[in-house]
C-alpha cells in the first residue's frame, strides 16, 4: 500500500513540484528573514527557480537537441518532434514567462525597478541583465515559439515555412544562448 502511495506521488510531477514549492516557503518563513521581507525572499526564490527552469532548457534545446537531431534516424524523430519538444517548449515559455515576471516583482518590492530600468547610476549591472532578460522573454514568446510550433507541425504549415521557421527559430534560440551569459553574470554579480 505505501509503495502505492509513493508511486502516485512521485509519478505525478506537478506534485511534486507543488510539495517542493510549499516545502520551500516553509522553510524560508521559518528559517528567513522578519516578516516584513518574506515577500521579497519569496520572490528571489521563485525567480531564481525559474530562470533555472528556463535557462536549463535553453541550454538543453542549444547544447543536446538541436546538435544531435542531424544524427537521430528519420524513423525516430517524431518522438523527438511530437513528444519531448513540444512539452519541453512548454516549461521553456512558462519559465521565461515567470522569471522575468518575478524579477520584475523583485525589483519592485525591492525599490529598485525604476532604477534599473533606466540605469541610474549603481544600478546599471542590474539593468543589463533586466533588459537582456527581457529581450530574451520576447524573443521566446514572439519569435521563437510562433515558430516552433510551425516547425514542429504543432499548426498547420507546408515544408518549405517548416524549414524556415525552425531555422528562424534555432537562430534565435541561440541569440538568447548568446544573451543568457552576459545575463547571468550581470544578475549574479548585483548587489
Amino acid at each position: 500500500m505505501q509503495g502505492t502511495a509513493m508511486d502516485k506521488f512521485f509519478g505525478n510531477l506537478h506534485l511534486v513540484l507543488l510539495t517542493g514549492l510549499v516545502a520551500a516557503i516553509a522553510l524560508i518563513a521559518y528559517l528567513g528573514p522578519d516578516q516584513t521581507l518574506l515577500l521579497s525572499y519569496v520572490l528571489r526564490w521563485l525567480h531564481v527557480f525559474f530562470g533555472i527552469t528556463w535557462i536549463g532548457l535553453l541550454y538543453y534545446f542549444n547544447f543536446v537537441q538541436i546538435p544531435t537531431m542531424p544524427s537521430v534516424p528519420a524513423e525516430l524523430k517524431p518522438g523527438v518532434s511530437k513528444y519531448i519538444a513540444p512539452n519541453a517548449l512548454f516549461f521553456f515559455r512558462w519559465g521565461a514567462a515567470f522569471t522575468v515576471l518575478t524579477g520584475l516583482a523583485v525589483a519592485h518590492v525591492s525599490g529598485y525597478l525604476h532604477q534599473a530600468l533606466t540605469f541610474t547610476a549603481g544600478f546599471e549591472l542590474i539593468g543589463i541583465g533586466m533588459w537582456l532578460a527581457l529581450i530574451m522573454a520576447f524573443n521566446v514568446w514572439v519569435i521563437i515559439w510562433p515558430n516552433q510550433k510551425k516547425a514542429l507541425g504543432i499548426v498547420e504549415a507546408d515544408a518549405d515555412t517548416k524549414a524556415k521557421s525552425a531555422k528562424t527559430a534555432m537562430i534565435f534560440s541561440r541569440v538568447n544562448t548568446l544573451l543568457s551569459i552576459p545575463m547571468l553574470y550581470a544578475m549574479a554579480n548585483f548587489s
